[in-house]
């Protein structure tokens, strides 16, 4: 669960901008109108997805009476976070579900935010009768600025005697009060003493501090603490909706472990959100892990820096002059945090390069002396901000070329419509140029359809297009900035070049204030004249756009980095480059060094963004033999994708079964997935055991056996296998499809990468397979379909595995239109990734790059539509 600042957006049908109809305007250029409840482009088949607005985490969930409750964080006015409040599903079998009516609703004293639900079958809360218990709900409620315990949290409890269908708030709640603004998400089970009776146990997060608080209660209203744990292993962002249960390993009741998730968000292991676990031993008081990291340490070497001695040791600060006070690098090592800043941990004796030094604001960067690469790797520490390089620039001036409306610099006094611009609806170019919204821009105006008229906002629509121009070069470049639009969205918002009044390219924003370097290749256009149309059909959050300095230019545009790294030159060029992971703890890295052993080299530190995250931390700077492995990466994770957030067990389930269901999305891009009216789904739902592995017990997952009901023929199997040469092996049509599982059994052989591509059609795919030289099975959605409503989205994750005594790799995968979950090694790894494919891509390819593969085995199972049904009216 996130708690930040809320955007909110509503769909926009028939809109009219000053008697012309937008579909006129754009000539066509319209999206289809919405297709039917479960027919939309990228509606899950089997995964659970509301009917239309927003859902997060899972709460509440319980069976009770042969009924699976599915509660969740739901928005009923709008499609991204806010208003939080309890939505409501149930299912006789875990795959098929009814939407029922909004459980517990925010109101102007609270937000509703996540917590579970418990069976009172002896009615000790006395909310009930005997014949009748309750069924109790416990909820963090996140007090608004109207109540007097306005910007806290605490927890509440509401009961329901209809089966959870209608809901009753206590009225003294809260019931449980730390005074803390973080503490939130109360999963509470019964507790049976090893010699009779019990208690009830709550686990809940003082989600900055990094800790699971327990506490038991003999009724649910009267709490006394037991005890804390935490912080340990991944400890970025924010914890959040632990979980805490016991499962025999293998089995055998005899050899009883319990289990402590740990969601977190940012800093997992594929970065933003996502879910760890830790296997230990709980006493009724205390969990005492037994897989609990020691700190990172890194693997003896010749050291570069250490920054212990109070002082860079001959290091360069390169603050840029533009900073608003003293620059992101003081003059010294920091010893940890810096004013304004959370804890830093896990750096390496007493001081470490730290770019918080006047907060994420200023720009700079500090530089090592030349030192001789005398070794196979170069380890080091890093942490803070996630902002990969991108490119070699790191300002923000323009390229050479000819500039197109003077940079909309109009004289005092006179507007866009004065330099021969039209418009339509709220853009009205009276009302243009704007001086003000915006970062990165250039002069003192720039367009900006959020600043328009008298009443300026998301909201604002309409069209503003230039008076012609000649291409004159072969690239146009801009800076753009604002929100994106994904093309099936029905709101459309971009720069579009016109040819002939004709669409010819389009462009937007990254979701983003900040604007940075876009263009176009223009060259077939060439001594034509153009048109320039900024078009805004988009409402709710960034639903704006900003732009400024366009230009024809004889070079490609080159986007800003605006990166947080440790970058390794030689010769005046970077050839290594790594980031932090959103977080104070610094995590170890490594590169490979190997082909620049003899020659010189410098460490550039840089911090180049300004936002969110803006800074860098670094430390420990080693050549070694040996390479330093991430910390991320030894801890024990529920899923190695991007995609599986928030996940917690089920109660009271027959046959003392644990299932688990996760979020299928993650905060990084949340609020932005391309999907409407709905957005976000939750991932199927998960039985997990414990199994012994040579580590020690470790979780194996696995789709509950109910989802094999929605098993169709199957479609195309190969029992034979064969080689899988190098290059890509079309599959017939007989295995393609959008929704169906995969098993598939393969050994690398002497391939370096090899596996599957899915949901494709012959220009995009999702790539999912085991790359030989890190032994890792891997998803990489880089070219999968949609991939630009959110510069964070395109990513390959991966997942350290075993090959079975054999020498194979067996995976099952389910493709659900938008996801794709893989479950390997008999679910002792996961990756679970959403993907949006484009319209219709649904074909399969075997691939092996570097060598040939084996295939032993394929089988494709169509998967029935798991009918999802609406609201009751």
């Amino acid at each position: 669960m996130k708690k930040t600042t809320t955007r909110r957006m509503h769909a926009v049908s028939g809109l009219t901008l000053a008697g012309l109809t937008l579909a006129a305007a754009l000539a066509g250029s319209m999206p289809a109108s919405a297709a039917e409840f479960g027919d939309e482009q990228h509606r899950p088949a089997i995964h659970y997805t509301p009917e239309k607005n927003w859902m997060n985490d899972p709460n509440g969930l319980v069976f009770y009476k042969g009924i699976y409750h599915l509660y969740y964080q739901h928005n009923p006015s709008g499609n991204t976070w806010g208003n939080m409040s309890w939505g409501h599903a149930t299912s006789k079998d875990l795959v098929h579900w009814e939407e029922q009516p909004l459980a517990i609703s925010t109101d102007a004293q609270q937000d509703i935010f996540s917590g579970s639900v418990v069976v009172d079958k002896d009615n000790t809360s006395g909310f009930g009768t005997k014949e009748n218990p309750p069924l109790i709900a416990i909820f963090t409620s996140a007090y608004k600025d109207a109540s007097p315990h306005r910007g806290l949290q605490a927890q509440s409890l509401a009961y329901s005697l209809d089966d959870g269908q209608t809901w009753t708030q206590y009225v003294q709640n809260p019931v449980l009060d730390r005074n803390s603004a973080n503490f939130r998400d109360p999963k509470v089970f019964w507790y049976n003493q090893p010699g009779g009776g019990g208690y009830w146990v709550m686990t809940a997060v003082e989600a900055q501090d990094h800790k699971v608080v327990l506490y038991k209660s003999s009724n649910l209203k009267d709490w006394s603490a037991l005890s804390e744990f935490g912080p340990a292993n991944a400890t970025g962002g924010q914890w959040e909706c632990p979980d805490l249960f016991p499962l025999a390993v293998d089995g055998d009741m005899n050899n009883i472990k319990w289990v402590m998730v740990v969601n977190i968000n940012p800093g997992g292991v594929a970065g933003g959100s996502a879910g760890q676990y830790f296997v230990g031993n709980f006493d009724g008081t205390t969990f005492t892990s037994e897989t609990t990291k020691p700190a990172a340490t890194l693997p003896p070497g010749t050291v570069l820096a250490g920054f212990n001695d109070g002082t860079y040791n001959g290091w360069t600060v390169n603050n840029e002059p533009d900073n608003w006070k003293n620059g992101p690098f003081s003059d010294a090592p920091a010893s940890g945090a810096l004013p304004g800043q959370s804890p830093v941990t896990g750096f390496g004796a007493t001081g470490l390069v730290n770019s918080f030094n006047d907060g994420d604001w200023p720009l700079g960067s500090i530089q090592s002396p030349t030192f001789t690469v005398s070794d196979d790797y170069l380890n080091f520490l890093v942490g803070g901000g996630k902002h990969p390089r991108v490119s070699d620039k790191l300002d923000n001036t323009p390229p050479e070329g000819e500039l197109k409306f003077n940079g909309f610099e109009v004289p005092a006094g006179t507007t866009l419509a004065d330099a021969g611009w039209t418009g339509t609806g709220d853009l009205t170019p009276n009302f243009q140029p704007a001086t003000s919204g915006g970062d990165f821009y250039i002069g003192a105006k720039r367009i900006n359809t959020f600043e328009t008229g008298t009443a300026p906002g998301d909201d604002r629509q309409g069209t503003l297009t230039s008076p012609e121009f000649p291409i004159t070069k072969n690239f146009m470049s801009m800076l753009v900035g604002g929100g994106n639009r994904s093309a099936d969205s029905g709101q459309i918002l971009a720069v579009q070049l016109l040819i002939n009044g004709k669409v010819v390219r389009s462009l937007a924003g990254d979701n983003s204030g900040v604007m940075n370097w876009k263009g176009w290749d223009v060259s077939e256009f060439a001594g034509q004249n153009a048109q320039l149309r900024v078009i805004d059909q988009a409402t709710g959050g960034w639903g704006h756009l900003t732009l400024d300095h366009v230009m024809l230019t004889d070079t490609a545009a080159v986007p800003r980095s605006d990166e947080e790294s440790v970058n390794l030159v030689i010769n005046g060029q970077v050839v290594r480059t790594a980031t932090g992971n959103d977080s104070e703890t610094l995590d170890r890295a490594s590169w490979n060094v190997k082909e620049f052993v003899g020659q010189q080299a410098q460490i550039r530190v840089v911090d180049n963004n300004r936002f969110g995250w803006g800074h860098i931390l670094a430390d420990e700077f080693m050549l070694s033999s040996k390479p330093a492995i991430s910390a991320l990466e030894t801890y024990d994770w529920l899923d190695y994708g991007r995609d599986y957030y928030a996940s917690v067990s089920f109660g009271n389930m027959p046959d003392n079964k644990r299932v688990m269901l996760g979020w299928m999305n993650n905060w990084d891009y949340a609020n932005e997935i391309p999907t409407n009216p709905w957005r976000s789904a939750m991932a199927l739902p998960r039985e997990v055991n414990l199994t012994q592995t040579p580590d020690g017990p470790r979780l194996t997952q696995s789709a509950v056996k109910q989802v094999d009901k929605l098993d169709g023929k199957v479609s195309y199997t190969d029992n034979k296998g064969g080689p899988i040469p190098a290059g890509t092996l079309q599959l017939p049509a007989a295995a393609s499809g959008q929704v169906q599982r995969v098993d598939i059994t393969f050994a690398p052989g002497t391939a370096k990468k090899s596996g599957i591509t899915v949901l494709g059609d012959g220009n995009v795919s999702t790539v999912i397979g085991y790359d030989a030289t890190t032994g890792k099975m891997f998803v990489d959605r880089t070219n999968s379909g949609n991939t630009a409503f959110h510069p964070a989205f395109a990513s390959i994750e991966d997942a350290p595995v075993t090959l079975d005594k054999n020498g194979n790799i067996t995976m099952r995968i389910y493709l659900d239109r938008s996801s794709v979950e893989v479950f390997a090694q008999n679910g002792l790894r996961t990756i679970t990734d959403q993907v949006f494919p484009n319209l219709g891509a649904d074909k399969m390819a075997l691939f092996a790059e570097g060598g040939t593969a084996q295939l032993k085995s394929l089988s494709v199972t169509p998967l029935e539509r798991a009918m999802f049904l609406p609201e009751k009216k």
